[in-house]
C-alpha cells in the first residue's frame, strides 16, 4: 500500500462516519489498519515467477495429476472493498518440471493479497502456474463467501461462489478434468 494513505487518512475516514478519532478505543485504530492493509495488499510487491521454485529433479517419471487442497484464500472485492474468503483447489500434471508443495499456496496467496475479483484471481492462479512450470495440464477451483453479499445487499449468509479454470489438456480431456474436479471436491472425512 502506498505511504501516502497512511494514519491521517484514516483518522479522516473516522471523523467522515461520525466517529471521533481522539477516544481512547480508536487512538490506535488509524495505525492498525494503515498496517493491515499493508498485509491484505502485499500481493503486488510479489510477482508469481519469484513465488513458483520449481524442480526438475523428481518429475522425469511423473506423469499424473498433483493437487494441494484447502489452501485458504482471503482477499478483498474491488468493488466494495469487503473482505471474500474461502478455499482453493489447485492442481497440475507436470511435463518435466515440479513445483515446490507449498509453492502453490503462496502462489494463491500472491494474487489473493490484491484488490480482486474471484473469477480473475482464478484464472491468474492458473495462467502464473502454466506460464512457470510448463505443465501438460492445469486446474484450479476456488470457493469463496463475499462479504459484500452476505452484509449488505441480499444480506444471505452462507452462500458460496464457486470458481474453476482448466488450462491445457485439462480441458479436451474429460477423464482428467472429472478426474480433477473429484480431486477438488470437499469432503468431510478424515484420514
Amino acid at each position: 500500500m502506498s505511504e501516502a494513505f497512511n494514519e491521517h487518512d484514516w483518522r479522516r475516514f473516522l471523523l467522515s462516519i461520525g466517529e471521533d478519532p481522539d477516544r481512547p478505543g480508536l487512538l490506535e485504530t488509524p495505525a492498525r489498519v494503515t498496517k493491515a492493509w499493508k498485509h491484505w495488499t502485499s500481493g503486488y510487491q510479489q510477482q508469481p515467477a519469484e513465488v513458483l521454485k520449481t524442480f526438475e529433479d523428481g518429475a522425469e517419471d511423473y506423469n499424473e495429476l498433483i493437487v494441494v487442497r484447502n489452501i485458504p484464500v482471503y482477499s478483498h472485492c474491488e468493488h466494495h472493498l469487503a473482505p471474500f474468503f474461502g478455499r482453493a483447489t489447485v492442481g497440475y500434471v507436470p511435463n518435466g518440471k515440479i513445483v515446490g508443495l507449498s509453492k502453490l499456496t503462496r502462489l494463491v496467496e500472491c494474487f489473493s493479497k490484491r484488490l480482486q475479483v474471484q473469477e480473475r484471481l482464478t484464472i491468474q492462479v492458473a495462467n502464473a502456474l502454466m506460464d512457470a512450470l510448463e505443465p501438460r495440464a492445469v486446474g484450479v477451483v476456488i470457493r469463496c463467501r463475499h462479504l459484500c453479499m452476505e452484509s449488505r445487499g441480499i444480506r444471505t449468509t452462507g452462500e458460496e461462489t464457486v470458481t474453476s479454470a482448466m488450462l491445457g489438456e485439462m480441458l479436451p480431456n474429460l477423464a482428467m478434468r472429472t478426474e480433477f474436479l473429484d480431486l477438488a471436491r470437499e469432503e468431510s472425512s478424515r484420514f
